[in-house]
């Protein structure tokens, strides 16, 4: 165990085993915050120190702090989306999420940097600007839940929640070396998530290590009336489905996800973990996911129209920015106001996703645009029936390369795309998905392994992911900051 003056380096299960006292916990982050943060730049509202108001309950996560990604509504508390258009808006309520970590005692810990309405792969389209990565500040973090993985990898906070689209809680786990998983859809509330693609959104935790993982789906996975979407499935207790041996585990391993622009060390590091993983009594099969190829382009059709339609309500009327400029344009001065407050409010990115799902969504490419991809969607999602109807998961890098340098595809978006494109199929086709540190290039950034299971088999992954992590000393390579 490490030296208690550097408590924030622990995890939650070690912070439980030693019964850790709240408040020394606290002024131990406190204190790596006041360190680092100005470097790493993971929050967008740090978290307030008010060690007398740790809860005095025994639920799961009693005394635990988890930051929480800035487009999840905490009560009384700015919920901004990193974006302009939100600044100064308070959540008049709690997410759903947010209620259960109060019920289990946990310590809300700030709330934590983002790509704009969660449009990104890098953290770089900020309000706030960009957060960096803590294992090399010259590079990203990942995205569009850069902020909360960085402030896990940083030491910044014991565990975090982050939501993810088509990739952003896994990409940016593989880049900042923390553990990031994508539940089922419908396995956790989006109720006060604020939206950026409904049919693929799911909030999922992001931690030091699989067991925390674990915890902490314990506490926010389970049914909620209150979202349309939730699905009544029973949560089993993950935590216990840790150790168990791998013994007959079926592994799929896809073709089409170990061609030509993976980088070297990535499938290195990844043919090592396989390795280790069939030490440990997984059997593996090659299989083929054909449609795989229309994944990202079907990706940023549906996205980009289903985000068209929700940000739609930020106009400068109901909350949020609403623009200075009163010179009148012309006689429509409601139009006018309207242009002006979405025109300054919305950054770069958000703009293009808007107009791009706006274009998809419009009379005479309707048919031609969303119709065609919400049927190529249909036929991804078969392809995973398919194959899980003879395994137990899936295994596959989290991100074809390692981190990249700030700035490095901000000017070539359809480069930044492709960053998610080993994570966009989960979303796509609804399933759970894990990524887990499984190695470092030479420059000294991680890399990430991600499995896939079929649909509410979150406990498979947790299973195969803790066995391939007691094997390993990954998740203890901490970035010298």
């Amino acid at each position: 165990m490490e030296n208690k003056k550097e408590l924030f380096r622990w995890t939650a299960g070690e912070i439980k085993q030693n019964k850790t006292n709240p408040q020394e916990l606290i002024l131990s982050l406190d204190d790596r915050i006041n360190l680092i943060e100005d470097k790493v730049k993971a929050f967008t509202k740090k978290p307030d120190v008010l060690p007398d108001a740790v809860p005095q309950n025994s639920g799961l996560l009693c005394g635990i702090p988890v930051s929480i990604k800035d487009n999840i509504c905490v009560q009384n508390e700015p919920t901004t989306c990193a974006s302009k258009i939100l600044s100064g808006f308070l959540a008049p309520y709690d997410a759903e999420v947010i209620r259960r970590l109060k019920v289990a005692g946990a310590i809300l810990w700030g709330k934590t940097n983002m790509d704009e309405f969660a449009f990104g792969s890098s953290t770089e389209n900020s309000f706030y600007g960009p957060t960096k990565n803590p294992h090399n500040l010259d590079c990203v973090p990942g995205g569009s839940s850069g902020g909360s993985a960085a402030a896990v990898a940083a030491d910044e906070t014991i565990m975090s929640l982050g939501s993810d689209t088509g990739g952003s809680i896994r990409q940016p786990a593989s880049f900042c070396g923390v553990v990031g998983l994508k539940p089922t859809y419908g396995r956790v509330s989006r109720y006060g998530l604020i939206a950026f693609a409904s049919s693929l959104d799911q909030i999922g935790p992001l931690t030091k290590d699989v067991r925390d993982s674990a915890l902490l789906m314990n506490v926010i996975a389970g049914y909620d009336p209150k979202d349309s979407t939730s699905v009544h499935v029973e949560v089993p207790d993950y935590s216990k489905i840790l150790g168990k041996d791998l013994k007959g585990l079926k592994v799929g391993l896809p073709k089409e996800y170990f061609r030509e622009g993976m980088d070297r060390e990535v499938k290195l590091a990844v043919d090592e973990a396989i390795n280790i993983l069939k030490n440990k009594g997984a059997k593996f099969t090659e299989v083929s996911l054909p449609h795989t190829e229309y994944a990202v382009a079907v990706y940023y059709i549906i996205a980009t129209a289903e985000a068209s339609s929700n940000l739609a309500r930020f106009d400068g009327v109901q909350y949020g920015y609403r623009t200075t400029n009163r010179e009148p344009r012309t006689a429509n001065r409601l139009i006018d106001m309207y242009k002006a407050s979405r025109g300054e409010g919305f950054g770069k990115e958000a703009k293009r996703r808007i107009l791009l799902g706006t274009f998809v969504l419009s009379s005479g490419y309707y048919d031609a645009y969303y119709l065609r991809a919400q049927k190529v969607r249909t036929l991804i999602k078969r392809d995973f029936d398919e194959v899980f109807k003879g395994l137990d998961c899936i295994i596959t890098p989290t991100s074809p390369t390692a981190a990249f340098k700030i700035g490095e595809k901000t000017d070539d978006p359809l480069k930044m795309y492709l960053s998610d494109i080993y994570t966009i199929s989960a979303n796509l086709a609804g399933i759970p998905a894990i990524s887990i540190p499984c190695g470092f290039n030479q420059e000294g950034l991680p890399i990430g392994l991600q499995i896939m299971a079929k649909p509410f088999a979150e406990e498979t992954l947790f299973k195969a992911a803790f066995a391939y992590e007691q094997e390993t000393n990954w998740r203890r390579i901490r970035p010298t900051l």
